[in-house]
């Protein structure tokens, strides 16, 4: 595995930047946190997103917590802090927090590498008040075809992909509803290619490398 310094350092390549930029929008627009939100980033790694997050949402006092089981990358983000986020120790599939304790969550590809997917999503959901966000690798994508085949390679070893129709199927269990589906980085090598089909090619069809999953705790569930 790649060490939390090597990892992070990544997106500040031309690539890394590009792909990191161009996920953290579509997380972002589909998420929608608002003024005075809190939000939990489990599987935060490094926290690269929860950094970005707490800057972004800096003005609006919103409350941004990231939780990963790897210390080594916890203590990389803990002394790389945007200015208002916080960081704990935890495990996604049994989080330490009672029911209905943040406005909105988020994972990004943390759901990939988990042992049980229905316990991660039901914690996930289970400490959701209202909105939720989930970041994946798509199986559909062209990037599964050079990264993801026979157990994947490098990052991606051990990765589990799926597809939107899939994630629809391990969601239908959970009490969520207004579920949105859009994806990005059709073109993962990036370069010229890669900035033209991010801006020719709709979100809304799902062959993008990054699959963002958004929806709705339903409100009966969250009194």
């Amino acid at each position: 595995m790649m060490d939390a310094t090597a990892y992070d350092a990544w997106y500040d390549t031309p690539r890394g930047r590009w792909i990191g930029d161009g996920e953290f929008r579509l997380l972002a627009d589909m998420l929608r946190l608002r003024p005075d939100e809190s939000l939990l980033d489990i599987g935060c790694g490094t926290g690269y997103f929860t950094r970005r997050f707490a800057q972004e949402n800096a003005a609006n006092a919103a409350s941004v917590t990231g939780l990963d089981p790897d210390i080594s990358r916890l203590r990389f983000a803990r002394n790389s802090p945007a200015g208002n986020e916080y960081y704990v120790a935890g495990d996604g599939g049994k989080l330490p927090f009672p029911d209905r304790s943040f406005d909105c969550t988020l994972s990004v590809t943390a759901l990939c590498f988990a042992e049980d997917q229905a316990s991660f999503l039901s914690e996930m959901v289970r400490v959701t008040k209202k909105r939720f966000v989930l970041g994946l690798l798509n199986r559909a994508s062209l990037l599964y075809r050079s990264k993801g085949r026979q157990g994947g390679t490098g990052a991606y070893r051990g990765a589990r992909w799926r597809t939107a129709r899939e994630i629809r199927e391990l969601l239908a269990g959970q009490p969520v509803e207004c579920i949105a589906i859009r994806s990005g980085i059709f073109w993962p090598a990036g370069g010229k290619m890669g900035q033209w089909l991010e801006w020719i090619v709709p979100g809304c069809l799902p062959v993008g490398a990054f699959l963002v999953v958004a929806g709705q705790v339903v409100a009966s569930d969250h009194k």
